[in-house]
């Protein structure tokens, strides 16, 4: 199925996380906003779906949650809804649950508010442009954007899964040859979640299940990775940020 005759217009992005290993930053402010190369980390994931033509959002909060709603209403590129998890964590697949049920059914992006990348090549697809292309419900139920270890700044080191040539992706053991992190971003129908829990759970299930199904599915992104989980990986990220401004 070519997807690009329907474009996915709407997206869940994952934002309620404490990020206890960006402490002290993160003792003052929510890790979303924490601010790589002036701009906010949840910025850099949301321009990326406005740029390829997302119009509705929602968005988790917990910690600190009423910057978290400040910062997303005056969020210009999207109408954004909050998801609200102050009361209780969800964990990533519970947040998703919850916040999947305040958009339309249909398909959707999927995006961690910590994990962006930089360095797509002007005038081309972007990356989830890409993914989107590469989506194809018939045989996947989730197309996850990954990226080689070596193109990840701040990364602590894990391969998250193997990626066939025929872009299946299974767990990644060790001496396998082609292991890749994932990068963050997926696409999926929002039916998929319909008989998970309403409590809080792991995604992780659903790739297990997937992969299990033969229909969990891989895109390699362009350009570079970045995650800042701890306070050493921010002057790493805005390093390779900077180089890669100075090369543009």
């Amino acid at each position: 199925m070519d997807m690009t005759n329907a474009p996915i217009t709407q997206a869940m992005v994952l934002a309620a996380g404490l990020g206890t290993r960006l402490r002290p930053i993160t003792d003052t402010m929510p890790k979303p906003l924490v601010p790589v190369a002036g701009k906010p980390m949840i910025d850099y994931g949301l321009d990326a779906l406005a740029d390829v033509g997302v119009t509705h959002a929602v968005v988790n909060v917990h910690h600190f949650a009423d910057r978290m709603e400040a910062h997303l209403a005056a969020y210009p590129r999207l109408e954004i809804t909050v998801s609200d998890e102050r009361a209780q964590l969800m964990n990533s697949g519970g947040g998703l649950k919850r916040g999947l049920s305040l958009l339309q059914p249909g398909f959707v992006f999927v995006m961690n508010a910590d994990l962006f990348w930089i360095g797509e090549k002007e005038g081309e697809p972007t990356n989830l442009d890409r993914l989107a292309g590469f989506f194809d419900p018939q045989r996947m139920d989730m197309a996850l954007l990954c990226v080689p270890l070596e193109r990840t700044t701040g990364h602590n080191g894990k391969k998250d899964f193997q990626l066939s040539s025929d872009g299946r992706l299974s767990r990644y053991t060790e001496g396998q040859d082609n292991p890749v992190v994932y990068a963050g971003a997926i696409i999926m129908h929002t039916s998929l979640l319909d008989d998970a829990p309403d409590d809080a759970f792991n995604l992780n299930i659903y790739f297990d299940r997937a992969i299990q199904n033969d229909r969990l599915f891989g895109l390699v992104m362009d350009g570079e990775w970045i995650t800042v989980g701890t306070p050493e990986a921010l002057p790493e990220a805005e390093a390779v940020i900077a180089r890669h401004k100075a090369g543009a």
